[in-house]
């Protein structure tokens, strides 16, 4: 047998037991809920910006990043919603290199599942209390999400997830909004086909229970570009690019059609320094479009204390280990310039 049992995982009741919410944390993560909800139920035209690492390596400088984006969202909390990413998975197609916190609390250690588990909750629960952000973490193993389910705003099931059929049951089961990514390739119809399917209700097994779902109706596509077999980019984030989706969209019958873009990735073919033109233009086809004004809900951005990345090991404060963000200066600018659109 290729399989050899490590530890026993403690219980979801465990953990929160040893890491509970106080009830001034629970009320801020209600009122963000419904804030953010608002915003995909067209009762709120404020608009989302979901910014921040790469992945979440280190939660001192993690922490500070929030802390200085929820100075900013006092700022240019009128016109938008700043979700900070806090992503502690970090899948690699090929399984090398660092796979995020919940592997290994510190990028450098050798893997731990249940201090990793313990260590992602700690960090989302103390830039919770420091910033009164809630955030967003993407979903890479959907048995893991009950261990942060009292604290995530936001979930996103990533390129390589999104045509797994428990990732899709999953968010059918999830109270917040939850955005779907368009795969490798592109096609648009397998992100829509999975946004259909978590806005359905289901009866599966899930982490050793018989569980019936109602459906998320708040269940979205993120768009973030495509690379064809033969290696060559293809961006998602043009004007017409987001109406082909909304025409698509008008051929299936679900609730709040909307739209997210991740202006890293394959729509800025990696080049991370690219994502303030890619938001701005992205800005810029909602003001000329009242359906696009309606249905692109947000930006997802890649941002972190400092420009670039780094390799693990060079232990460079506040730098992401695995792709390059945008630094603080820049991603501060930004955040303000959009603001000027909405």
């Amino acid at each position: 047998m290729s399989f050899h049992y490590v530890r026993e995982i403690p219980s979801v009741k465990e953990i929160l037991d040893s890491m509970p919410l106080s009830e001034e944390l629970r009320k801020i993560k209600k009122q963000r809920d419904d804030e953010i909800a608002a915003v995909f139920r067209r009762e709120s035209d404020k608009f989302l910006v979901i910014i921040g690492p790469c992945s979440a390596d280190n939660e001192d400088a993690v922490c500070e990043y929030i802390s200085r984006l929820a100075r900013l969202q006092d700022e240019v909390e009128e016109k938008l919603i700043l979700i900070p990413r806090i992503y502690t998975n970090k899948p690699r197609t090929t399984g090398e290199g660092y796979k995020g916190m919940a592997h290994q609390p510190k990028p450098t250690e050798e893997p731990n599942m249940v201090r990793g588990l313990k260590a992602i909750r700690r960090m989302h629960i103390r830039a919770m209390r420091e910033s009164h952000l809630t955030a967003a973490d993407e979903m890479l193993y959907p048995g893991n999400y009950p261990y942060l389910a009292d604290i995530l705003s936001y979930v996103a099931v990533g390129a390589r997830s999104v045509e797994n059929q428990l990732h899709r049951l999953t968010i059918s089961g999830l109270d917040v909004p939850a955005g779907m990514k368009n795969p490798t390739s592109g096609d648009i119809e397998v992100m829509l086909n999975s946004v259909q399917a978590a806005q359905l209700p289901h009866v599966f097994v899930y982490n050793g229970w018989e569980v019936r779902t109602s459906g998320n109706p708040l269940t979205h596509g993120i768009l973030r570009g495509a690379v064809d077999q033969y290696g060559s980019n293809f961006p998602n984030y043009h004007f017409e690019d987001l109406k082909r989706v909304v025409d698509l969209y008008r051929k299936r019958n679900l609730s709040y059609p909307a739209i997210i873009v991740d202006t890293n990735h394959a729509n800025s073919n990696k080049k991370f320094n690219q994502q303030p033109r890619i938001a701005k233009e992205v800005m810029m086809s909602r003001q000329n479009s009242k359906t696009l004004k309606t249905k692109v809900r947000g930006l997802m951005i890649e941002s972190y204390l400092v420009e670039g990345s780094q390799k693990v090991g060079e232990q460079i404060y506040g730098k992401s280990i695995t792709d390059p963000c945008l630094g603080w200066e820049e991603s501060e600018r930004l955040v303000r310039d959009l603001a000027s659109y909405v």
